[in-house]
């Protein structure tokens, strides 16, 4: 049996993503709070800025 929860990055970011968050009113309360309270990672997006590699540059 499938389970409910099957994640995408993508769309993560697409619902709980910064942008996402700044475009409703909840969604800036939720940064306003997580700010207060001190957190590292204020949105998904965070989390991912942090994890994503860059491709290196390469010299020819």
């Amino acid at each position: 049996m499938k389970r409910t929860y099957q994640p995408k990055k993508k769309k993560r970011l697409r619902n709980s993503g910064f942008l996402s968050r700044k475009k409703t009113a909840g969604g800036k309360k939720v940064i306003k709070r997580r700010r207060r309270k001190g957190r590292k990672d204020l949105t998904a997006s965070d989390e991912f800025r942090k994890k994503r590699k860059r491709p290196r540059k390469r010299n020819r």
